[in-house]
């Protein structure tokens, strides 16, 4: 395998939304910076048929395989553009970083299932490809999840401070990254993290429940509705939020159904959008505030940072605890190629052989090479 140093990363979060891809530079494993980014979305028809491979139904093993197949002629598609808009050749490119499409998430059973035909993948690219990043995690214990604070801390750790990174995808988590500068105790530096719960993912889901739109744009059918005080304190209530870290989610918890059994049908629509806003707000800054009671600054990443409804209430809560906000850019990576970017070095970790799990942020037994490698 030719070693260019340049490295493409793929993401499909849990929203559901579409497939990014980010060019990055690597020195070794030493980030170099990202380059540039190429997005495609998801037909009607495609997002459809993964939502319903969140439940167990008919036939589901022949239908998941199919999907692998059809997301990873959008990955192959997806890299494509992004060669062809910087002038590259796929022998220009060491490796293909591919997330998949994370449909079914049970670590309490050891697994996780993230659609992607990867050798479908390398084959269709010409470029080796490295996916399939959960399982070795999980096998040693570990959550699966989150698999970004370690990228976190190689990017955006501050010598003498702790820092928070917050992703808002379909769900969030948080990656606390302590001083970098601790000789006395290496180990305290480590980063960590987890899931806090929903993100998008219910507003996004009641958005289209409701109005038949993707998601809320910029949170103004939030805006137009009035806090449900009862229902924020039942969908609070939720186990989840009790249980100690490590802990990883996903739609299995927070899903449409969850939160209509908590309706009584006679809401206001627009108030249980602010309600589900107000909910993502609250659940990630109660975790911020236990997590890192320390930290005083607060990077946004993820599809929530185009919310502005989200991003004003968010900043105004974090805020009124002592805590700055801003997204990743102030840092300077673009807050959409964050996690893209993060699996394109993830496997550059692998091909260097470098161990790239957070394994104080999964609860795995010890530090692990994530992924596996599949030839062009």
């Amino acid at each position: 395998m030719q070693h260019s140093q340049l490295y493409i990363g793929l993401m499909s979060g849990t929203s559901m939304d579409g497939i990014d891809a980010v060019l990055v530079r690597m020195d070794g494993s030493r980030w170099q910076g990202a380059l540039a980014h190429s997005a495609v979305d998801y037909p009607d028809a495609l997002k459809q048929r993964l939502l319903e491979l969140q439940d167990c139904g008919h036939d589901e093993i022949h239908r998941s395989r199919l999907l692998a197949q059809e997301l990873s002629r959008l990955y192959a598609q997806a890299v494509a553009q992004l060669l062809a808009a910087q002038g590259l050749k796929p022998q220009d490119i060491a490796a293909i970083g591919c997330h998949g499409q994370t449909v079914r998430h049970a670590p309490q059973h050891g697994y996780s299932v993230q659609l992607a035909d990867l050798a479908l993948l390398a084959e269709l690219s010409g470029i080796f490809t490295v996916g399939d990043f959960r399982s070795r995690d999980l096998a040693a214990g570990g959550q699966g999840a989150p698999l970004v604070p370690a990228f976190h801390q190689a990017l955006f750790a501050d010598e003498t401070s702790t820092r928070v990174v917050l992703n808002i995808g379909g769900i969030a988590n948080i990656s606390v990254l302590p001083p970098a500068k601790q000789p006395e105790n290496p180990s305290a530096a480590q980063a960590w993290g987890f899931d806090t719960g929903a993100g998008n993912m219910l507003m996004d889901a009641w958005a289209r429940h409701i109005w038949q739109e993707p998601y809320d744009a910029g949170g103004r059918r939030a805006a137009a509705g009035r806090l449900l005080p009862d229902l924020l304190a039942k969908l609070s209530a939720h186990p989840y939020f009790r249980l100690p870290y490590p802990k990883s989610t996903g739609r299995e918890l927070f899903s449409l159904s969850w939160l209509q059994s908590h309706l009584n049908g006679g809401e206001d629509p627009h108030d249980v959008q602010q309600t589900l806003l107000q909910f993502t707000v609250l659940t990630i800054a109660d975790a911020v505030f236990q997590a890192a009671p320390q930290a005083r600054r607060l990077y946004v990443c993820g599809g929530g940072t185009r919310n502005g409804a989200l991003m004003a209430a968010l900043t105004e809560r974090l805020q009124a605890g002592g805590i700055s906000v801003a997204d990743t850019g102030a840092l300077q990576l673009d807050p959409q190629w964050v996690e893209a970017a993060a699996f394109a070095w993830l496997a550059a970790c692998w091909c260097l052989g470098v161990p790239s799990n957070p394994h104080r942020a999964t609860g795995a037994g010890k530090a692990l090479v994530l992924g596996a490698g599949y030839h062009a």
